[in-house]
C-alpha cells in the first residue's frame, strides 16, 4: 500500500488513502477504541470533581496489549532486580499507575477518536479513495493512534525488538500472521512519513 503523508502549509499532513486502507485503518482504531474502553465519564455520572479525584487502577492490566500500551514506569534497566529491589519497583508503579493511567487512556482514547472522526469525515473522490488532510493537532492525534496500533499490533505478534521485526519479511503468505505482518509494517510507513511531515 502505497500511501504517505506530504506536509501541508500550516504543519498539517495529507495522504492519499483507497477504501481499502480507510477501512483497515478505522476497523483497527475502533479494535483500539474498545480495547482500552470507555472513560469514566463516559459510565458513570457527570460529576466533573469526582472525575478530577479519580484514581486509576494499581494493577497492570492482564491483556498484554494493554500491558504494552500501558507499561509499568519502574523497572530495572540493569536486568532483573533482587527482591527488595523488585518490590519497592512494584510499589512505586502501583502508585505511578493508580495517578496516571486514567489520563493515558483518556488521550489514546482521544487520539483514536480522532482517527475515526477524520476518516468519517473524507469525501470520497471519483475513484473511490480520498485524500485525508490533516490539522497539526490532527497530525499529532494520528501519530499518537499510529503508535499505539503498532504497539497493540507488535504485541500480538510477540515483537520485542529490531530482530523480530527483519523475521516478519520472511514469513511465507500461508503463515496466518501474515496480514497483521502486513498491516504493522504498512501503519509503520504512514508513521515515519507523517513523523517526516512534522519536521519540516
Amino acid at each position: 500500500m502505497p500511501g504517505h503523508f506530504e506536509p501541508l502549509p500550516g504543519g498539517g499532513a495529507a495522504v492519499a488513502l483507497d477504501d481499502v486502507e480507510i477501512s483497515i485503518i478505522r476497523s483497527l482504531a475502533v479494535q483500539l477504541l474498545e480495547l482500552i474502553g470507555p472513560g469514566p465519564g463516559e459510565d458513570a455520572p457527570d460529576d466533573p470533581l469526582a472525575e478530577l479525584f479519580a484514581e486509576g487502577p494499581s494493577e497492570p492490566p492482564k491483556d498484554p496489549v494493554l500491558r504494552r500500551l500501558f507499561p509499568d514506569a519502574y523497572g530495572d534497566p540493569e536486568g532483573t532486580p533482587g527482591p527488595k529491589e523488585a518490590e519497592e519497583q512494584q510499589a512505586h508503579s502501583s502508585e505511578f499507575r493508580r495517578y496516571t493511567e486514567n489520563d493515558l487512556r483518556a488521550g489514546k482514547r482521544e487520539n483514536a477518536l480522532a482517527v475515526v472522526r477524520s476518516l468519517d469525515a473524507l469525501t470520497p473522490g471519483g475513484d473511490g479513495g480520498a485524500v485525508l488532510e490533516l490539522t497539526a493537532q490532527e497530525s499529532r492525534q494520528w501519530l499518537g493512534a499510529l503508535n499505539d496500533l503498532r504497539l497493540a499490533i507488535g504485541s500480538r505478534l510477540e515483537i520485542t525488538d529490531e530482530d523480530d521485526t527483519d523475521l516478519l519479511y520472511r514469513l511465507p503468505d500461508e503463515d496466518p500472521r501474515k496480514p497483521m505482518v502486513m498491516a504493522y509494517l504498512w501503519l509503520g510507513g504512514l508513521q515515519e512519513t507523517l513523523v517526516s511531515t512534522l519536521m519540516v
